[in-house]
């Protein structure tokens, strides 16, 4: 443990008055090694809690370390043998449920082993998901962003996770959990609490192909989720058998916040599950979808003729088919042009195929000789600086695409950017309308270059 905090000499008033020098004095307690390199502030970070440097850090340096005995999951919790037993009636789409019992168990437990951890989040009031805004709240600040959709999909699953599986489990179970205390109101409290702070170990599996390797449930990792997130961080954490570890990947300045990686996150991403975005232009990670659908109604709006819209069905079905495309699916662009590259670029193809060469591609069941070849094609013709070289009628479609999208929005990316852009409205706005500003503009901002890319020439 650093020097300073096991010099700290505080007495049990203080521990609850700050529980910040409790957490250090608990962290001293299990082992928990943190650098005098750093230090823990409320002052000076990017978020409620955060790591400043107290003197120059190199690269390579462990700013802590954290036993796994001391990591908070579902099977370190005290009432890890009750989960073990009932396994199997704790099975769910997000996989979350044992953790998030052992959850709704320590945070209640005045007893509880990982008491002066959870004390810091002593009623979750600073977790600012979108999920906690209201419905109406969404709606106006968020339309378009893809966001509103996917807190109402989490909402409805949390529920009915809640009252399907958790709540059953918990009645048969009275002498651990109390429905009265543990409410659905707590549970989604912990959803987002797991949502904000838990990490989840990668799998190192080299037998088994990428897509078919079970992800590992997720864990709490005390001191590893005070470090707020940036899009270029300048630590990582590392995992060993014994321990993890957060390393400075680059040298660090005195008086500098340490900041992790949550992964390679658009602003979207980190509002809907972090409550917070990175102020624009600094993600360097955002991107801005396109609604697959989008891009068929475009092809519709542009069709001549009944036998066009006619054969653009067929087109769009044999799409579906080959699951290139999907009644919720999106094309997605990032920084440089499309990530989703060779879903777009067979969905233009075959969308634009003349009706000769799709009866072929039909016959053919969508296979093509020369396909193993075309993906590095793909991608740089789908690429903001290849998108130039595309055939008019591709550009057309994409054009027409992106102003739909754009009109999804509820304001114009002008009105935006002129807000962004005066610092003195800027100021004037809440916490909220600021973060979902940044959102907004950045998706439009990579809209309109894709817009202005692919503009007709007149």
């Amino acid at each position: 443990m650093a020097t300073d905090a096991k010099r700290l000499k505080i007495d049990d008033e203080d521990c609850v008055l700050d529980p910040l020098k409790n957490f250090l004095l608990w962290c001293d307690s299990v082992k928990l090694t943190l650098s005098d390199k750093v230090y823990l502030s409320k002052e000076g970070t990017a978020a409620e809690y955060g790591m400043l440097a107290k003197e120059d850090i190199e690269e390579g340096h462990v700013l802590f370390s954290i036993p796994r005995e001391v990591l908070l999951h579902q099977g370190t919790t005290k009432v890890k043998k009750v989960l073990e037993e009932g396994k199997k009636y704790l099975e769910s789409a997000s996989g979350w449920v044992p953790l998030l019992l052992g959850l709704l168990y320590e945070y209640t437990c005045p007893q509880s082993h990982w008491k002066p951890y959870l004390s810091l989040w002593p009623d979750f009031r600073t977790l600012d998901q979108p999920m906690f805004w209201s419905e109406e709240e969404r709606d106006k600040l968020l339309k378009g962003t893809g966001i509103p959709e996917a807190v109402k999909m989490d909402l409805n699953k949390l529920q009915d996770e809640y009252n399907s599986i958790v709540l059953p489990f918990m009645k048969s179970h009275p002498d651990i959990w109390d429905p009265k205390k543990h409410t659905l109101e707590l549970y989604k409290s912990l959803v987002a609490f797991v949502m904000a702070y838990s990490f989840q170990e990668p799998v190192e599996d080299e037998d088994e192909e990428e897509d078919d390797k079970e992800p590992n449930p997720p864990m709490m990792v005390p001191m590893a989720d005070m470090l707020n997130h940036v899009s270029k961080h300048n630590a990582n954490l590392e995992y060993t058998p014994e321990c993890l570890k957060m390393v400075s990947v680059r040298h660090i300045e005195k008086g500098e916040e340490v900041f992790n990686t949550y992964g390679q996150m658009a602003n979207w991403q980190l509002l809907h599950m972090y409550g917070f975005a990175e102020p624009f232009p600094t993600n360097s990670n955002d991107t801005a979808d396109i609604q697959m659908s989008s891009v068929y109604k475009a092809a519709v709006q542009a069709a001549r003729s009944e036998a066009d819209q006619k054969l653009l069905v067929d087109k769009w079905n044999m799409l579906c088919e080959m699951e290139i495309v999907g009644k919720k699916g999106v094309f997605i662009f990032g920084q440089s042009g499309s990530l989703t590259y060779s879903e777009l670029y067979t969905t233009l193809k075959v969308l634009c195929m003349p009706l000769q060469d799709f009866e072929e591609f039909r016959e053919n069941e969508g296979w093509e000789e020369d396909e193993e070849d075309e993906e590095d094609k793909m991608e740089q013709a789908l690429s903001f600086d290849g998108l130039t070289g595309l055939s008019a009628e591709w550009k057309c479609l994409l054009h027409a695409a992106v102003a739909l999208t754009l009109d999804s929005y509820s304001e114009d990316v002008e009105t935006d950017r002129m807000r962004l852009e005066d610092q003195g409205a800027l100021a004037e706005l809440s916490s909220r309308e600021r973060r979902a500003l940044h959102v907004r503009y950045g998706q439009k901002s990579i809209l309109q270059r894709l817009q202005q890319l692919t503009k007709p020439i007149s």
